[in-house]
């Protein structure tokens, strides 16, 4: 067993298995993400950054949408707010000064999110001190010594697991000073509730009861939806705001893209 801060590497594997018998295909819907069988989704939107002096301030996925006439709903994606992506749909979206600066964390729920998250949920579990944690093997930073840590798989990722309290993931999982790495699966081991956030996606999902989801929508420092689990995840499945491929021809939509 090796120590990551808070974390602990898992004695084995066999705590996972749940979450891997309840996803539902990769990358094809809110059950790709977070397993079946929960009352409620929740999806929690990753914000924006903006410039402020010296220092940033976040922005939200619903004032983005604003600024560029697009339609905030729990299925929006960023490339189709924005007008613009990168190949493959993970970012490189052109800055809009004035309104963000800086595209939302991908891969990754913020630090500052992760903690308020754990707040709620600690009192949505009774073992919110015995927590498990999962972390895609694929990034190049992470402080987890592979040799050390049992994996698990889902669909296309292999999976390292950790184990620790809720408050463990106000630690960064990266071994860069200063560069935040939130885990990509966390639960506690009552399986009261689940959250998932994709190595590719901007935004997390949590599974949970009617209450938990509500108490997430809810928090005032969390943009967050209530989702179906049937809902798409992918950069392109904005069913409501133009595709990327469909943008807007207005002069501001083609510096954008």
């Amino acid at each position: 067993m090796a120590r990551i801060g808070e974390y602990a590497t898992a004695v084995d594997a066999a705590p996972a298995g749940w979450v891997m018998a309840g996803l539902r295909g990769f990358a094809t819907s809110v059950l790709s993400m977070v397993p079946a069988g929960f009352q409620a989704y929740a999806r929690i939107f990753h914000p924006a950054q903006r410039r402020d002096g010296e220092g940033w301030v976040p922005v939200s996925w619903r004032e983005v949408a604003a600024a560029n006439g697009r339609v905030a709903h729990r299925a929006m994606q960023w490339c189709s707010l924005v007008g613009s992506c990168s190949l493959g749909g993970g970012g490189g979206s052109r800055p809009q000064p004035g309104v963000w600066d800086q595209e939302p964390t991908e891969g990754a729920l913020p630090r500052e999110l992760a903690v308020v998250l754990a707040e709620v949920l600690a009192g949505r579990t009774t073992t919110p001190q015995q927590c498990w944690f999962a972390v895609w093997d694929g990034f190049g930073d992470l402080a987890v010594p592979d040799e050390d840590a049992w994996s698990f798989s889902v669909p296309q990722r292999r999976m390292l697991l950790l184990s620790g309290a809720i408050g463990a993931v106000a630690t960064s999982l990266s071994v860069l000073p200063g560069w935040w790495r939130s885990p990509n699966l966390w639960w506690p081991d009552d399986r009261a509730w689940c959250v998932a956030t994709g190595i590719d996606l901007m935004t997390t999902y949590v599974a949970g009861s009617r209450e938990c989801v509500l108490a997430i929508v809810d928090h005032p420092r969390l943009e967050a939806a209530v989702v179906e689990p049937s809902d798409k995840i992918a950069y392109d499945s904005d069913a409501i705001n133009p595709s990327v491929h469909q943008a807007p021809g207005s002069a501001d939509s083609g510096r954008r893209r």
